[in-house]
């Protein structure tokens, strides 16, 4: 992957919480334009800091990036605010699929084009748009959120992160308390948009199946640190990657050898 073909790079990154709880020791991963990258691990690995570290959203926690940088497109992410970078096209979904529950369905939707500054004729072009990914928020548009399932709720809040253009789409463990069709449904989705429109995703998940199907590369957090980064097929056949990185139980093959 060469420099100009990266869309993101994180180097040695190193954060703590309130000046004194080390969440980071060490992260390292790069996404090529056009590229699905997935950050896995148990939980506490840190994979949400290392998310909340790129969107520049440490500080609102009292967090704080003490070493190493992280570049989007070549800006410098600490020298930016997250409006600034969601204007210049790094768009981040929180984890809890967070939207506006005494909004619409397309109330909320059409914020995420107001932030970003368009135009009534771009918010109604994206919208149709969002609709054609996500018939079912089409449906549901005049129902305020809070009403909606799970499902749709998170639907949603990527639909409204898609009507602010990103170029890189960050999401925080998308299929959390989500059924497993609905689940595939929306990785599907992401994947048609990621094939369709180039849009590059970094994606951190504890759904390692659902993550490694749908992702090209995978970079595995442990304990703060980057411990292993490769193609997504070549991890997802490893039993030992499985079991000592993902806590999944080895399977009866892989203890044989």
């Amino acid at each position: 992957m060469t420099e100009e073909n990266r869309i993101l790079t994180v180097e040695g990154l190193r954060a703590t919480y309130n000046h004194s709880i080390t969440a980071l020791h060490g992260v390292d991963l790069s996404i090529a334009r056009g590229e699905i990258l997935a950050v896995l691990g148990a939980n506490g690995a840190g994979k949400t800091t290392t998310l909340k570290a790129v969107s520049n959203l440490l500080p609102a926690e009292r967090g704080q990036v003490n070493a190493g940088r992280i570049l989007f497109e070549a800006r410098d992410v600490s020298r930016e605010t997250p409006a600034s970078l969601v204007r210049v096209g790094l768009v981040q979904v929180l984890e809890g699929r967070h939207c506006f529950k005494t909004l619409t369905v397309e109330e909320n939707l059409v914020s995420g084009g107001l932030g970003r500054g368009a135009s009534r004729a771009e918010i109604a072009i994206d919208l149709e748009k969002v609709y054609a990914h996500f018939p079912r928020l089409h449906e549901k548009r005049r129902v305020l959120s809070g009403l909606t399932s799970g499902g749709e709720q998170q639907m949603t809040a990527i639909g409204r992160a898609l009507m602010s253009r990103p170029r890189l789409l960050v999401l925080d463990e998308p299929s959390m308390g989500l059924a497993p069709l609905v689940v595939q449904d929306i990785f599907r989705t992401l994947k048609r948009l990621n094939r369709e429109e180039g849009l590059s995703i970094l994606v951190a998940e504890q759904n390692t199946a659902v993550a490694l199907t749908f992702a090209d590369r995978a970079v595995i957090l442990e304990n703060g640190v980057s411990v292993l980064t490769g193609d997504a097929a070549d991890l997802k056949s490893r039993d030992d990657v499985k079991a000592f990185y993902l806590g999944e139980r080895p399977t009866a093959a892989a203890l044989v050898h």
